[in-house]
């Protein structure tokens, strides 16, 4: 039987920063761009979610090599960052090139950020940290974080923002 994986949209991508959502975090970082504008910039593009090596959960079996140990096993794991009062973020990146500036040995997983969003509430994080490194650290929480990752859109009505639920099915 043949299996393969679906292709989730990024078959192409370079790990360039969308030029949209790169504006909007720039502009928001220089105070002349507000977070909503910066938010609807980054719920249409994509992220990359890094996972890195962790040991693997096989019972802990230890290999041996010319007298040194370390774990047969490894599995992948996203990264999640704790602050001292005990709430955490999903970590997420704009680029590869800010992806490695944090870690270079994290492995890249592009994403839509609705799909970033959702991971970071499966992690039962309370954000969604990206670019934490830099260029522009953004921080996507609270109600805003839920609504991202339940499909709402993010849209301007005037000059106030208003998120719109999706069409039930």
């Amino acid at each position: 039987m043949s299996r393969s994986i679906p292709d989730p949209g990024f078959r192409d991508d370079d790990g360039t920063a969308e030029p949209a959502v790169t504006a909007a975090l720039s502009a928001f970082d220089a105070g002349s761009g507000a977070y909503v504008d910066a938010l609807a910039a980054l719920q249409l593009g994509r992220l990359l979610v890094p996972v890195v090596a962790v040991p693997g959960q096989d019972g802990g079996e230890v290999a041996v090599d010319a007298g040194s140990s370390h774990e047969k096993t490894s599995d992948l794991a996203a990264v999640l960052l704790t602050r001292p009062d005990g709430r955490r973020g999903l970590l997420a990146f704009t680029s590869a090139a800010a992806l490695a500036a944090w870690n270079p040995e994290a492995r890249p997983v592009p994403v839509a950020t609705p799909t970033a969003a959702r991971a970071a509430l499966q992690e039962q994080a309370g954000a969604l940290v990206v670019d934490v490194a830099g260029p522009v650290r953004f921080a996507i929480e609270g109600d805003d974080l839920r609504r991202l990752a339940e499909g709402w859109r993010l849209t301007r009505v005037g000059k106030r923002a208003a998120w719109i639920r999706p069409a039930s099915e």
